[in-house]
């Protein structure tokens, strides 16, 4: 349903630091582009052809900064592909605020909150990226150079969705924006204060993406609508779970760059302290703090389950979109609930061959909940048992 390093982002999804803040429904498989943007290369989905569509700009943007994503969205149904695309697009714009390095917190804030008011239409697109993109510094990939030079584009397509579509969106960015700009100003590198602190962190990245999406689910379909006060909490644990996983799984690279989305309580309690985090760190604190946390990710995607078996059986597009996350979300906490004493994300990434996997999986059973319970049985096999907790309050 961010998406680490400050969603979060439904990926998810192989979700750099913008894979862990953006969650696995809209998790990005961050491509490797180094060096600075080709200045002369044409922006993404232009064409001297002034008909170009909407959603061959999307496509072409999707493309360049979420190959992960641009696969998963064309699996929904016409009526939500486009303005999925554009919230990922614009959750992204916020991502690409937050990693920018040479940007200081009150900087970033200062971006977020600009944007926040383009999106509601308060403030021109235009001054956004004419003031952002010389910001950019040669560590952003040109992919999102290219997608703040078209943020006039990308909002002129949310500014055309239904009143509802638009609120779902501008809701979802103003969360996430607030949330990204305060944990960045609170931000020591040693980690999270407290467990309660991991789930509002979740939340602003991941968990208001899921709540997004179920908004757009519910007005698309009356069926899924009569589900909406089920649904809407299952959307932030969902997120959770999947923000969770990158969480867990880009420990090292985060920490390379400063950065620590972990709880502290979880590994003080086990007598660890993760101001001496390292990537050679054997405690056994410090691998007790990693199996709760795996067993607080497994209750979430637990509920990301049961998220999904509440959308009828016959929307079968949007079951594979929570799906796909979740199998891959679960196969990735296997991976790591294997090798504790893995140093980098690399060795606990899923192969294109365990992708295909859940895709397949997904496509044979999508209509069968008991067939869909027992795959995640078996998926699950093996992780510690589901640690379930009392939400904690959403606000940042």
């Amino acid at each position: 349903m961010q998406a680490s390093q400050g969603p979060g982002r439904i990926g998810p999804a192989p979700l750099r630091g913008a894979d862990r803040r953006l969650p696995a429904f809209m998790t990005p498989a961050r491509q490797a582009l180094p060096g600075p943007p080709d200045a002369s290369a044409p922006d993404c989905g232009r064409s001297d052809d002034p008909r170009v569509a909407d959603d061959v700009l999307q496509a072409d943007l999707l493309a360049r900064v979420s190959r992960t994503f641009a696969l998963t969205i064309p699996e929904l149904p016409p009526a939500l592909r486009q303005v999925v695309a554009n919230a990922y697009l614009l959750c992204r714009i916020v991502d690409t605020i937050e990693d920018e390095a040479t940007l200081g917190a009150a900087e970033k804030r200062s971006f977020c909150t600009l944007f926040t008011a383009v999106v509601a239409g308060a403030s021109p697109a235009a001054g956004f990226a004419d003031a952002l993109a010389p910001r950019l510094s040669s560590s952003t990939p040109p992919a999102e150079h290219s997608l703040i030079r078209e943020t006039p584009r990308v909002i002129a397509i949310t500014h055309r969705f239904s009143a509802e579509q638009q609120d779902a969106l501008r809701a979802c960015v103003e969360v996430m924006a607030e949330g990204m700009a305060a944990f960045q100003e609170a931000r020591t590198g040693s980690g999270l204060a407290s467990l309660d602190e991991l789930d509002r962190y979740c939340y602003c990245v991941a968990g208001v993406v899921g709540e997004m999406l179920t908004r757009l689910f519910c007005d698309y379909s009356p069926a899924i609508a009569k589900h909406r006060e089920v649904l809407m909490p299952l959307a932030v644990s969902f997120g959770q779970g999947l923000q969770m996983t990158n969480i867990l799984k880009d420990i090292w690279e985060d920490r390379e760059r400063g950065a620590c989305w972990l709880p502290q309580d979880v590994f003080r309690d086990g007598g660890f302290d993760l101001a001496a985090l390292g990537p050679d760190s054997s405690s056994p604190g410090f691998r007790l703090g990693l199996e709760r946390l795996l067993g607080i990710a497994h209750a979430h995607l637990e509920d990301a389950l049961r998220y999904t078996l509440l959308i009828p059986a016959d929307e079968t597009a949007i079951r594979h979109f929570c799906l796909w996350a979740i199998g891959m979300a679960l196969l990735t906490l296997r991976k790591i609930n294997a090798n504790r004493a893995f140093t980098g994300a690399s060795q606990v990434k899923i192969s294109r061959r365990s992708v295909k996997l859940v895709i397949v999986a997904s496509r044979l059973s999508v209509r069968s909940d008991r067939v869909l319970k027992a795959l995640f049985w078996l998926a699950a096999s093996g992780l510690p048992a589901p640690v379930r907790r009392t939400a904690a309050p959403r606000n940042p």
